[in-house]
């Protein structure tokens, strides 16, 4: 019940701050109260006032996935507050945007600068959008490199580097697709899917036995290496983590794996503290 109460306070307030100019309609006579009417915003919506008018009073009226959505654009929602109008009409959170969200937001940058590991930001088709300083010196600058080329999933399937040992190589492939093939199943943009496995198919023939595989993966952990010419290789044990304020962002840390590792990557970060310094 309480919820139903504070789902009649939040739709009343979204409609009361928006005036019949914000969304391309006629302001008409002279109004009693600001904002919205139900009317207007069931028209909108493509949805029937009555309908609407219950929803708002918070009866037990159960509306589809693509008319919430309606609502949320309806009434200029952002993105936190459509996810709060589903986890109170739905209790759970809506779908994937169909739009990839690439900002990194000035907290998660702030916690990856200040990590003494390498960390970066991918969205949901595997594309780096963030990362620290450490990530550029031992494994790549994204800096420079367009969007395209910052494709994560293609750099480790096609990157030389990663085949040099070929049975290591294909079981690296085979995580890879299977959480690769789950973050597929979960995504509102399947396009922009679709063309990146257009071109691994035609690029790799091990991406293409393991696509036709059924394997799955919902998460993804794995040792991996970096070989630096001043200290060695440095193993890494790295996973990934979902980024609560930005649904679709995934942040991957690269924790050193044994002793030996962590020292070389202690040197390694002293050492990019003092250039920074200098």
């Amino acid at each position: 019940m309480a919820q139903r109460e504070e789902l009649t306070r939040f739709m009343k307030a979204a409609r009361a701050r928006l005036s019949p100019a914000d969304v391309g309609l006629p302001a008409g006579e002279r109004r009693r109260t600001r904002g919205l009417r139900r009317e207007e915003v069931a028209t909108l919506a493509g949805m029937s006032v009555t309908w609407y008018t219950w929803f708002e009073q918070g009866r037990d009226v159960q509306l589809s996935v693509p008319m919430i959505e309606r609502l949320g654009r309806a009434l200029r929602l952002e993105p936190k507050e459509r996810e709060f109008l589903f986890a109170l009409a739905q209790h759970r959170p809506p779908p994937l945007s169909s739009q990839l969200d690439e900002e990194v937001r000035p907290g998660t940058q702030a916690l990856i600068d200040a990590l003494n590991i390498p960390a970066l930001v991918i969205v949901e088709d595997w594309t780096v959008v963030g990362w620290n300083r450490l990530v550029q010196r031992v494994f790549r600058d994204y800096a420079p490199l367009p969007r395209a080329e910052r494709n994560l999933f293609r750099i480790l399937m096609l990157g030389q580097q990663y085949r040099v040992d070929p049975e290591r190589y294909r079981e690296m492939a085979r995580r890879l697709t299977a959480r690769f093939k789950w973050d597929y199943s979960r995504t509102a943009s399947p396009e922009v899917f679709d063309v990146l496995i257009a071109e691994m198919r035609e690029s790799s023939e091990v991406f293409a036995q393991c696509w036709e595989a059924a394997e799955i993966r919902t998460h993804f952990e794995d040792v991996n290496t970096a070989a630096l010419p001043e200290v060695g290789q440095i193993s890494f044990h790295h996973t990934s983590y979902a980024i609560e304020e930005v649904p679709g962002q995934r942040l991957i840390l690269f924790a050193p794996a044994d002793a030996e590792s962590a020292e070389k990557l202690r040197r390694v970060a002293e050492e990019l503290r003092a250039e920074v310094a200098g």
